[in-house]
């Protein structure tokens, strides 16, 4: 029809690599029981906060697909949690609770008192046990592949129990190379052992378990369909037992959904966060 003597598109420029969010100089360390806490806040300083917490083995470089979307508008607090990135591992065990804690000093610190809150993997499992423990600081949840318990006969525990170090190294030899690189005491060995012993803790001081019932922000709980760390019955589990939650599972997504589909994630994110009342 018309389209026919219409004038040519324009040529569209070429796209643009956004800056990261989080460039991760080497710059704040917070020192917090025997561990030097590396973090960074971004985006404008009036802006609401927006933590942000990364998977195990990572550090807050990994959130930088989303991350990037979210700075224009979010004060962005990325932590490296202890042992991972920038962050020294110190001599105390590694548990969830103990992330917890480390977490709790940095906001702390910062001096923020509520903050929306958004956790990956390991980063959603310490994001649970915060917006449990301290409802009145959490405006919104959101989480990504973050498993709210695990019990002996979840499949995951096998997978959990057989990472080690020589494991790790084939599946990502840049992530090990990063940690050689960035982290002021490197020791991959001890790093992985740790974090095995922090993933399978059945305790108190792991998986929030019933304790997230104690969550009163609204919580957006994501994972992508072919997740075999976080499945989806255990996804539903968890829906049903918060009263304002939303479930988003991402078709043909793995674990790493923020980066595999981070156009879907963040079409469900962003809004979610900006709602006052989901």
């Amino acid at each position: 029809g018309l389209g026919l003597f219409s004038e040519p598109p324009l040529p569209k420029p070429p796209a643009q690599t956004p800056s990261p969010a989080f460039p991760h100089p080497d710059a704040p360390h917070l020192s917090v029981d025997g561990a030097r806490l590396y973090h960074e806040a971004i985006g404008p300083a009036d802006g609401p906060a927006l933590l942000m917490l990364h998977g195990g083995l990572g550090s807050m470089t990994d959130l930088n697909p989303i991350a990037e979307r979210l700075a224009g508008r979010w004060r962005l607090i990325g932590i490296d949690l202890r042992g991972h990135g920038r962050s020294t591992l110190g001599n105390t065990p590694l548990t969830y609770a103990r992330h917890e804690a480390d977490v709790r000093a940095v906001l702390d610190a910062l001096g923020i008192t509520r903050c929306a809150m958004f956790g990956f993997s390991d980063g959603g499992v310490v994001a649970y046990r915060l917006a449990a423990s301290m409802p009145e600081r959490a405006t919104h949840l959101a989480t990504l592949g973050a498993q709210w318990r695990l019990n002996e006969d979840d499949p995951a525990i096998d997978m959990l129990r057989g990472m080690t170090p020589d494991l790790w190294r084939d599946i990502d030899a840049e992530a090990v190379a990063d940690d050689q690189r960035l982290n002021p005491e490197p020791d991959v060995d001890r790093l992985v052992a740790t974090a095995v012993a922090c993933w399978t803790d059945l305790g108190s001081s792991g998986y929030p378990f019933d304790a997230v019932r104690r969550i009163t922000a609204p919580t957006l709980i994501a994972r992508g369909d072919r997740d075999e760390l976080f499945s989806l019955d255990e996804a539903v589990a968890l829906r049903n037992a918060l009263p304002n939650a939303g479930l988003l599972n991402i078709p043909w997504a793995d674990h790493d959904a923020h980066r595999s589909a981070p156009d879907v994630l963040i079409a469900a994110l962003a809004p979610f966060l900006a709602c006052t009342q989901p």
